[in-house]
């Protein structure tokens, strides 16, 4: 498993273009990338996942984002992941 800083270093370099459920808005959250209609970081729920969190308990810490939400979330964060890397 990643270390903390190694995860955080990771999602930090996500491109979130293209992802519908991801939004920037100048002076809201310093222009990072949130969940569509949130102030949840995108990049917190992948983290969340890539450190052992199940995908039930991300749900259970932010009820507002549907289980479905959060899998999409973290399936585009590892498939832009991948093209980096490869």
């Amino acid at each position: 498993m990643a270390s903390l800083d190694s995860a955080t270093n990771a999602n930090s370099d996500i491109d979130w273009t293209g992802c519908e459920l991801v939004e920037r808005i100048p002076g809201k959250v310093s222009g990072r990338p949130l969940v569509r209609g949130t102030r949840i970081l995108a990049d917190t729920i992948v983290q969340d996942a890539e450190l052992g969190s199940p995908l039930e308990e991300i749900h259970e810490n932010y009820p507002e984002l549907p289980l479905t939400a959060i899998q999409r979330l973290v399936s585009f964060a590892h498939s832009r992941l991948g093209q980096r890397v490869a």
